[in-house]
């Protein structure tokens, strides 16, 4: 590597700390340059964002044309884009499924009891008489000395699993992270793992504190159409479904097969626990319909002065959830104005600001991806499909759902102490008399759950920030307020509509503002952030990187 590649992150952070510099006085994004671009994400004629609709096909070509028109060059080759192969699979689920037990039988109803869904494209799937196994929190973990699958077969069958880590709940640092949400703890892994071990079907409990959402959420899930990225090219075993039961629909099962069911929970929690067959078995049916097709990532470039072939790549998802189910007022688009307009329309503002500022010497990358609510999908497909190479990407700074409530004096760093990205924050914070605190529920594995994550699987050291707490003019009480309120009534419903009369703009400027300083200096440095001591991204970074 380059000599320059050995200056350590604390030599960043000591410009950074200098009393005179260009960005003691850096470009200030306005209002203008963010606020128009959410006005017409957000608005009823992108029809939600989803991908493989029309909302796709205008969302790509406003972004193409934007950044076109701010003069930022394609980030592709000559394209602004980078097609992600996917399939469309919308599954159709029997209403029903049959539990037996040697005695007797429920029947389960469909959405409201549990949902249900598949990645396999076959037109009609046939769920008979499958046993269930209860496999505690469905995790194969060897630095943990931790693995639900010791001891048990499970091909053929479905296994019933808890959401979350072993550690949620416990206040125990040394159970997983405790209450801080590993990336065992998703219910993506937990199904990936599960499939590992050739399960026909997952079943995971849902409690509404360890998943971090109510079961509402995961309704939006029945009997509507998620995307995959395309694997013909690549065929691995898929379950025959994938899903979530509801705690006390469980709890019912427990007791049909005569199983103490807090017991249970409790064993979980204990690396010697092993899987309980449930002598119990599930029949329902589920009718597929899959449509192949692809979406589109929107990438936009300002090449580097000095080190064209070192990459700060920001990230920002244009996805939402589309046309679906009608609120009680009747409205049935989810607009997505804060998830993810903001945050789209933010990229828009910064690449502004790097245009009409100083060039860059580092190159700087403006990469918008498809299918984020779907799983992260337009970020999976560029991180295993890179189109600047990680071994040249000096990081990745995520911005999903800017603040619009209130200023806040802190904000949330998401998955604290991962990377020295959090150094060069609370610097730039410090100067702003800001603050950065732990995300209020870490439990909710949030670090796991936006596009950063699929850099942070291939190295690359990735910075994630959330909307503080600590209000400005009215103090914590009220911003957890404001936190429960958006969580309880906004997250992927039909009201997260743009709000001309509420949104604080220059709230949201100032987390857009901080985060566009923070990317300024490090393309404007020769400093390789890394992984802090103890990340799990860290030894993946190190495997390629010489410094």
């Amino acid at each position: 590597m380059k000599k320059t590649y050995l200056l350590t992150i604390a030599s960043l952070i000591l410009l950074a700390s200098s009393c005179q510099s260009p960005e003691d006085n850096p470009y200030q994004i306005s209002k203008d340059s963010v606020e128009p671009h959410i006005m017409e994400l957000a608005s009823d004629e992108f029809m939600g964002r989803k991908p493989f609709t029309e909302g796709e096909t205008k969302t790509v070509q406003y972004l193409e044309q934007a950044y076109k028109d701010l003069g930022v060059e394609p980030g592709n080759g000559e394209s602004y884009f980078q097609e992600v192969p996917m399939v469309s699979i919308l599954t159709q689920p029997a209403p029903t499924m049959t539990i037996q037990s040697k005695s007797q039988s429920i029947e389960l109803k469909g959405l409201e009891d549990y949902v249900i869904w598949t990645q396999r494209t076959d037109s009609l799937l046939t769920v008979d008489g499958a046993e269930l196994v209860f496999a505690g929190y469905g995790i194969v973990a060897p630095e943990y000395g931790w693995n639900d699958y010791k001891n048990i077969d499970v091909k053929g069958k479905i296994v019933v699993l808890l959401v979350n880590d072993p550690g949620y709940g416990t206040e125990d640092v040394s159970l997983f992270r405790g209450n801080t949400m590993t990336y065992y703890g998703r219910w993506t892994y937990k199904m990936e793992e599960a499939a590992k071990h050739g399960a026909l079907g997952t079943l995971i409990i849902h409690e509404t504190g360890p998943a971090g959402y109510g079961f509402n959420v995961i309704q939006n899930n029945w009997n509507t159409s998620r995307l995959s990225l395309d694997l013909r090219n690549t065929p691995t075993y898929q379950a025959m479904f994938e899903g979530w039961i509801a705690l006390p629909i469980a709890g019912q099962l427990f007791s049909l097969a005569g199983l103490d069911e807090k017991e249970l929970f409790e064993k979980a929690k204990k690396p010697d626990f092993q899987a309980i067959p449930m002598n119990l078995t599930a029949s329902t049916s589920l009718e597929v319909k899959a449509k192949y097709d692809v979406s589109k990532n929107v990438i936009a470039k300002i090449t580097g002065s000095k080190y064209p072939d070192e990459y700060i790549i920001y990230t920002a998802h244009w996805d939402h959830l589309g046309i679906g189910a009608p609120d009680a007022s009747g409205d049935s688009i989810y607009n997505g104005a804060w998830d993810n307009a903001s945050g789209t329309a933010a990229l828009l503002g910064m690449a502004k600001a790097f245009i009409e500022d100083a060039k860059p010497e580092r190159s700087v990358v403006f990469l918008t991806v498809t299918a984020e609510e779907q799983g992260l999908l337009g970020s999976a497909y560029y991180s295993q499909n890179p189109v600047f190479p990680k071994e040249k990407t000096v990081a990745n700074i995520n911005l999903d759902g800017m603040n619009p409530y209130g200023k806040m004096k802190d904000v949330a760093l998401i998955g604290l102490g991962q990377s020295e990205l959090e150094d060069i924050l609370n610097v730039e914070l410090e100067k702003k008399g800001r603050y950065s605190t732990p995300e209020s529920i870490p439990s909710a594995g949030w670090y796991y759950r936006s596009d950063h994550f699929n850099f942070a699987k291939i190295g690359i050291p990735a910075l994630y920030i959330g909307i503080g707490v600590d209000h400005v003019e009215k103090g914590k009480a009220y911003g957890k307020e404001l936190e429960s309120k958006y969580n309880s009534e906004v997250y992927h419903k039909p009201g997260d509509n743009y709000d001309p009369a509420n949104w604080d703009y220059e709230a949201m400027l100032g987390d857009v503002q901080l985060l566009y300083e923070v990317g300024k200096k490090l393309s404007n440095s020769t400093a390789w952030p890394g992984w802090k001591e103890g990340s799990e991204f860290k030894a993946v970074r190190d495997s390629y990187m010489k410094r």
